[in-house]
């Protein structure tokens, strides 16, 4: 990290174009962290109203988040998709993304390059909007997710991007090898979601918040597939962060968790070579505009998301609610059934017993016929 001193500060506040109302702490490691006072920020938003109206679009507490990051109280919100891709994103830091990856898969690669990711090969299949989708140096495929909301991400939708991801590498590969095409062309793929809130399987394995899995067999046969997934828990994660081993791993992970200031100190102080890290983040108060843009983005993906949760969810109910009416329609019906069966029994009960009635009634007359002789 290259020294600053209070002159060094002095020039910096002279840049940009909120330089006027930046100012910066320089106390020791905290000299990495700008800030901005009072209603600065929200004077220089006003002298601009497309981002003053932008600001306005936010909700409270994303207004209130917002200005923590500008007032120098919290890093970024890294678990959303815009702040990460921006501190990951291979054409700006290729190197970065690669360690990264490298650490969450536990073998080392390297990333080469962003692939576009709204667009499915799945024949009829839902659009599938992937977080970071990259191309790995031996041809490899990895998608990193990382998700709200644990629940929202089930095994069966993790299960889907793997095999899009798979599909998506065989149609380029058979696409541009064509005749030569073998099955052995095709390289692995590797899903990483990374769960802010995971569900209760993830807790029910307290001691472990890194999981990583692929197809096996029972009987120790070995046969290696090309799909391979890891998932990561950072709520577990956060319940014993500080009591873990130091390792890359925990650097990493507590990167993507920590936000109070005052916290990431304590990483940076075990994790010197995140400073880098922290300092990028800290000079984007320079960047309002583009924080603020980031912000809107991050905000209108939640509430997409959010809206297809809530849809899918309405689906569920539905569905539900369906196959309740359904079995209810199919109990009344069986009951019905078994009402008209029983009325034809006793029908036909009468009917029987009529007819005895009327042969009693007859042997009886015949009875007073021979009586009367």
């Amino acid at each position: 990290m290259v020294q600053r001193n209070a002159r060094d500060d002095t020039k910096e506040i002279q840049k940009g174009k909120a330089g006027d109302w930046i100012q910066e702490h320089v106390q020791d490691r905290e000299a990495v962290f700008m800030s901005k006072q009072g209603d600065e920020v929200i004077g220089f938003l006003k002298c601009s109203p497309i981002l003053y109206s932008r600001y306005q679009g936010l909700n409270e507490e994303w207004k209130r988040r917002f200005l923590d990051f500008c007032h120098g109280k919290k890093s970024l919100p890294l678990t959303y998709d815009p702040f990460f891709k921006r501190i990951f994103h291979p054409d700006i830091h290729p190197d970065r993304l690669s360690r990264f990856i490298s650490c969450m898969l536990g073998i080392t690669v390297r990333v080469l390059k962003m692939l576009p990711t709204e667009d499915s090969v799945l024949s009829g299949g839902t659009l599938l909007i992937m977080d970071l989708l990259g191309e790995l140096e031996d041809g490899s495929l990895v998608n990193v997710e990382i998700q709200k909301q644990g629940y929202a991400f089930p095994a069966e939708r993790i299960s889907c991007y793997g095999a899009d991801l798979l599909m998506r590498q065989y149609a380029r590969v058979k696409g541009v090898r064509g005749r030569d095409f073998t099955y052995r062309d095709i390289k692995k793929v590797y899903v990483i979601v990374i769960f802010e809130k995971s569900t209760k399987e993830f807790h029910d394995i307290s001691t472990a918040y890194l999981h990583r899995g692929k197809m096996v067999f029972d009987t120790g046969l070995h046969m290696e597939f090309l799909q391979e997934y890891t998932l990561v828990a950072l709520d577990v994660f956060k319940n014993f962060r500080y009591s873990k081993e130091r390792s890359e791993q925990t650097a990493w992970l507590s990167l993507l968790t920590v936000e109070d200031l005052e916290e990431a100190q304590k990483v940076m102080e075990e994790y010197p070579w995140l400073e880098e890290i922290y300092e990028e983040t800290a000079m984007l108060r320079q960047k309002p505009e583009e924080v603020l843009e980031m912000f809107s983005e991050a905000l209108r993906i939640l509430d997409e998301n959010t809206l297809k949760y809530m849809i899918e969810e309405l689906q569920k109910e539905v569905e539900e609610k369906e196959e309740i009416l359904e079995a209810a329609i199919e109990e009344k019906e069986a009951a019905l059934v078994q009402l008209v069966e029983k009325e034809a029994a006793l029908k036909k009960k009468d009917i029987t017993l009529e007819a005895k009635e009327n042969e009693i009634a007859k042997l009886k007359e015949l009875l007073k016929q021979y009586e009367g002789k």
